[in-house]
């Protein structure tokens, strides 16, 4: 055979069978430098990725940089589809010194981020040896006089002055058996948030026919509770026996929005007697009312002169239905029941009254 035909058939072969050249042991090349291949002629799929990408890696000296990583491109690797935990860090000491090892598949990443962004729950209380300061901080540096003048302004500021109010809780007209009359239950006060003075005045007759009953009340309020005022004063009767009483009293909003009022009266002669009252408003809408009342009488002893006899007196249950066309301002209607009962009732029958009496009333229940 000739020299150019051992030249040119190994070539053919080659180029005939690509795979099984490709496919030859590539121990056989160690140490043979390949020839560098162009950008051109790599296609860009097919380059190498580099699992240290990204850590930093021991300077290498150009000679012993292995042949073509000179071109090849980090900058597309992807970094993110890299799988940590299959890692290798078995490295040389210099490597593991630059490559701690990391077992990523046990770092618990919900609580990281708990303790980047703490909540609520996490805060801590302020030192048990934390600095405080007294109530009255500003009288050391402007003056207990300075201070007093400015906390005055500021409980007026918030609602700490007098004010007038009136309230007409009853003003009414009664249809009852045989005849009818009226009703008034007036009250009102002047005063601060603590300290007021109250007046109050109820009444009640038949028309055509003197008062029945009438009296005003003067008194000092002052508050005991937040819902509850202490009151003391006197009390005129204007219709029947001429009679002044010393009042005592509470009145006030009980737990459920029960409005209560209660007092002792003692009389110039010496006569004990005392009243109690209590309302609840029960809203059917935001302006229909219905009021349930109760009041009850009592005498510590038999009043000739008043038809009043000892314990009970009398006892009234009513019930009004109130529509508030304004809140300050509201008709109604209802029904009321009395009774007197005990030595009272003996003193009605012999007066020629009725025991027990029933009243439809029509109302006006306003205030300002």
């Amino acid at each position: 055979m000739s020299r150019t035909s051992v030249i040119i058939l190994p070539a053919l072969a080659a180029a005939m069978h690509p795979v099984s050249v490709q496919a030859q042991d590539h121990d056989a090349h160690q140490g043979h430098a390949a020839p560098a291949a162009s950008p051109e002629s790599v296609p860009s799929q097919a380059k190498p990725i580099d699992p240290h990408a990204g850590h930093v890696m021991p300077t290498l000296a150009e000679s012993d940089q292995p042949s073509g990583m000179e071109d090849m491109d980090h900058s597309a690797m992807d970094h993110g589809s890299m799988d940590h935990s299959t890692m290798n860090h078995d490295a040389p000491e210099q490597d593991k010194a630059d490559h701690p090892t990391m077992d990523h598949g046990a770092m618990d990443h919900d609580q990281m981020k708990g303790a980047a962004s703490p909540g609520p729950e996490m805060e801590t209380p302020p030192p048990v040896d934390a600095p405080t300061s007294p109530p009255r901080a500003a009288d050391a540096i402007w003056g207990a006089d300075a201070m007093r003048a400015s906390r005055e302004d500021l409980q007026k500021t918030h609602g700490d002055y007098p004010l007038f109010w009136f309230q007409a809780d009853r003003a009414e007209v009664q249809f009852r058996q045989g005849s009818e009359g009226y009703l008034w239950d007036i009250q009102g006060y002047y005063g601060g948030t603590t300290s007021k003075f109250w007046f109050k005045s109820e009444g009640e007759g038949s028309f055509g026919e003197p008062v029945e009953d009438a009296e005003i009340q003067a008194l000092y309020s002052r508050a005991i509770a937040p819902f509850f005022d202490l009151q003391a004063g006197v009390r005129q009767d204007i219709a029947g026996p001429d009679t002044t009483h010393a009042v005592i009293g509470i009145q006030g909003v009980a737990p459920y929005m029960f409005e209560v009022d209660g007092a002792i009266f003692l009389s110039q002669r010496g006569d004990l007697t005392a009243r109690f009252e209590a309302e609840l408003d029960q809203k059917i809408t935001q302006r229909l009312i219905l009021q349930p009342r109760t009041e009850i009488n009592l005498s510590a002893q038999d009043i000739p002169e008043l038809g009043i006899g000892a314990g009970i007196d009398n006892v009234e249950l009513g019930l009004r239905l109130r529509y508030e066309i304004k809140r300050e301002f509201a008709p109604y209607i209802g029904v009321e029941q009395s009774w007197r009962v005990g030595g009272s009732a003996d003193y009605a029958s012999a007066r020629g009254e009725d025991n027990s009496v029933t009243n439809y009333v029509v109302g006006i229940r306003f205030w300002f």
